[in-house]
């Protein structure tokens, strides 16, 4: 039997021509061994089963053929909250979090009704569920296993007050009747055109769900209907939120400006500098 840094240094090893091998190693051997960070760190020296190294060298093995590690591990952060995830529902990136963050920024007031379309695992939903207890907000999704995952993320952080609704764009809010009553609408919808499809790396082309990243030949697609769509069902003033990619600042600002229902549009940039954010409110009474 083998102990914790004797594995770890051969799955290093073995890894050292991903990007992350240390950190990759670290993570895969932690899931196998059911391992808190604190005795990762603390007992170098403590032997693993036999059947917690086949694991490990499993995953190893899977990684090197370029599966992507939240798949691997089931997890993946959001937030700093734990997300489960797994193939068919898109991995969560940290630059969507600036959805959570400019949502809570731009909050006079806790009792809001939000809606999150295109949720995945539910982790913008979730993220605004736990900041904002008092709010109501609804979840959809056309993927059937995305809204799954999304609820047991939801059970598995104590949130009751998620509705999740199955459907396209705006057909749930119809059938909850929601017209006029939304104070945000919210989504990372798909923004990648196909040309940029065939430019992503292999892992994120051979094992994330090519429907949930792609729009359609230029991208815009799906932005597209979310802009005029979204002023029916927000209230005076209510906002529209959503991620956008870093070329598309300029096309999604004129989508906006032709729109005589919306008041003015921001965007904002991630931490990397780009263009991550369209901000949309529609006119008042």
């Amino acid at each position: 039997m083998s102990t914790i840094q004797e594995l770890f240094l051969k799955g290093s090893n073995l890894l050292k021509n991903r990007p992350n091998p240390h950190l990759d190693a670290k993570l895969l051997l932690l899931e196998c061994a059911s391992l808190s960070e604190e005795k990762f760190y603390s007992s170098p020296e403590h032997k693993l089963s036999i059947a917690q190294e086949r694991c490990f060298f499993k995953l190893i093995s899977k990684r090197l053929a370029g599966f992507p590690i939240p798949y691997l591990t089931g997890i993946k952060e959001f937030w700093s909250i734990t997300f489960k995830v797994c193939p068919g529902v898109m991995i969560p990136r940290p630059e969507t979090e600036l959805i959570v963050e400019k949502v809570l920024e731009l909050l006079p007031w806790q009792e809001v009704t939000i809606v999150d379309i295109g949720t995945g695992c539910g982790n913008i939903a979730v993220s605004l569920a736990k900041e904002l207890p008092q709010a109501r907000i609804v979840a959809t999704d056309i993927s059937p296993k995305a809204l799954k995952i999304a609820g047991l993320n939801a059970s598995r952080h104590n949130i009751s007050s998620i509705i999740f609704a199955p459907g396209s764009l705006f057909s749930p809010l119809e059938r909850l009747r929601l017209r006029g009553k939304c104070d945000f609408i919210v989504s990372n919808p798909p923004y990648v055109s196909e040309k940029e499809w065939t430019q992503l790396s292999e892992e994120i082309r051979n094992h994330e769900p090519k429907k949930a990243l792609v729009a359609g030949e230029t991208g815009l697609e799906v932005i597209q209907k979310l802009v005029p769509g979204s002023p029916l069902y927000l209230k005076p003033g209510g906002l529209l939120l959503f991620e956008i990619g870093h070329s598309q600042k300029d096309k999604v600002k004129a989508l906006f400006a032709s729109d005589s229902r919306w008041k003015g549009v921001s965007f904002f940039k991630d931490l990397t500098g780009a263009w991550r954010v369209a901000l949309g409110r529609v006119r008042g009474n």
